[in-house]
């Protein structure tokens, strides 16, 4: 489960284009922060994806990915030309095939092999023809489903939705959001040859001039209790209401959204309705990282939690630049898992109603972020030194940090579970989680562990 949002440059107040998600994945599943430099590759050179091997391209440019900790690809990031993609779950009619991309690794491939939107789109639509996409995508237990795509580069977006085989794509014209379900209809700017085709022989509609993608290709029982429509509907009525002074502060606040009745109440209820999704019931995921990028053209400006739980994590500013210690190298895997975990003991310990008072974390968060902002105000960039914009970053880690020491601090008794709230089902749900998370990572509890990053 996921959304992700782009506002285009005639939506932004400062005309650029700026594109967020939010990843939804098992609670459990550490979602990394990896930077892969540029590379060359001989002739015949193979590269072993997910599960499958296919032929390497002779470059790949240099890209930032937010990955699962298990597979090759990664649910969503950039690359050195400003290109981002989101991918989302989506649930169709069509039947799941044999191991092959996942959607994952094909917004990967796309990055690391395109310059642009446009290049991007037709790389993932060749990749489904070539290779299809098929697959266990869960963490700890299996999940299968078929992908929808934001594309985006600093000067244009599309909206590319899959069902098996098959695909539509739609242009983005100023603002659009997409969750995990279909939403293009019967307008779109490209397909499939065969897309109305395949759905009049299967009955799914009756006539070309009956024809709608969502309509004809929808699951409609998986994708109504996946929770999509209320959180599509929230994040785009929210962009609506901003559009023509969109910022990144803008998509923050979207992606740390609640339904009605769960602002407040968000550490002992699940929500699978709120874009800041929340854990705690016998289906559903939990918001495990979140993104956001404003694409200037020179250099792009990344916030990025590198933490589960929006509502509760600290956004942190990123630049591509040389020496900057936020992001982690591909042989980096146990200390990237480690800083996730780091953030994620947190959460733990919120849900078990240790962290108290929550608002004074809330406070010093925010303050912080506040320094964020007023960096992000006075710092063009385009032209910034690059020793500059990696002091930032430093900055900012250390805070956070710091924060996370003085908030552990107060924790009178770590090793022992607290008291967490909610339900019967939501109390049994996150104590199972939080058993399983501390076992398979040979975790203490305890609030003493040295930070492992590199400050």
């Amino acid at each position: 489960m996921c959304d992700t949002m782009v506002a285009l440059g005639n939506a932004t107040l400062d005309g650029t284009v700026i594109f967020a998600k939010n990843s939804d994945r098992q609670p459990n599943e550490p979602l990394l922060t990896i930077r892969v430099p540029r590379k060359t590759y001989p002739p015949g050179s193979r590269l072993q994806c997910t599960y499958i091997e296919i032929d390497q391209t002779s470059e790949t440019f240099e890209v930032l990915l937010l990955k699962p900790s298990w597979m090759w690809g990664a649910e969503m990031g950039a690359n050195e030309f400003g290109l981002n993609i989101g991918n989302e779950a989506v649930f169709t009619r069509e039947k799941q095939g044999p191991e092959a991309l996942l959607g994952m690794d094909m917004l990967r491939l796309a990055l690391e092999r395109c310059r642009n939107s446009e290049e991007a789109l037709a790389l993932i639509v060749g990749l489904l023809d070539k290779y299809g996409q098929g697959g266990n995508c869960g963490y700890e237990k299996k999940f299968f489903y078929h992908n929808s795509f934001l594309i985006a580069d600093p000067g244009s977006a599309w909206v590319l939705e899959t069902a098996g085989q098959y695909w539509a794509a739609e242009k983005v014209k100023d603002i659009r959001s997409i969750s995990n379900r279909l939403s293009i209809g019967s307008r779109f700017d490209r397909s499939h040859p065969d897309l109305i085709k395949h759905a009049i022989d299967k009955g799914w509609c009756k006539s070309e001039a009956d024809f709608n993608f969502a309509r004809c290709y929808t699951d409609s029982l998986i994708t109504r209790f996946s929770g999509s429509l209320q959180r599509q509907k929230m994040s785009g009525e929210l962009l609506e209401r901003e559009k023509g002074r969109i910022t990144m502060q803008t998509m923050r606040t979207i992606l740390r959204s609640h339904e009605e009745g769960l602002e407040g109440n968000q550490f002992s209820r699940h929500s699978l309705k709120s874009v800041c999704m929340h854990g705690g019931f016998l289906y559903g995921d939990h918001t495990t990282g979140s993104y956001i990028a404003s694409l200037h053209e020179k250099r792009p400006t990344y916030l990025i939690t590198g933490a589960s739980t929006p509502c509760l994590a600290l956004y942190k500013p990123f630049w591509m630049v040389d020496g900057e210690n936020f992001s982690f190298n591909e042989d980096e895997d146990e200390a990237a898992v480690d800083f996730w975990l780091r953030r994620e003991r947190l959460h733990r310990f919120v849900l078990e109603n240790k962290i108290s008072p929550l608002q004074a974390y809330l406070a010093e968060r925010d303050r912080i972020e506040r320094e964020v902002d007023h960096h992000l105000a006075e710092t063009d960039s385009k032209s910034a030194d690059e020793a500059r914009l990696k002091e930032i970053i430093d900055d900012v880690l250390a805070a956070e940090e710091k924060l996370l020491d003085e908030t552990f601090a107060e924790i009178k008794y770590p090793e022992k579970l607290g008291k967490i709230r909610g339900n019967l089902y939501f109390r049994f749900y996150w104590k199972k989680q939080n058993e399983k998370l501390f076992s398979r990572h040979g975790m203490s509890r305890s609030h003493g562990v040295p930070s492992e990053r590199r400050i």
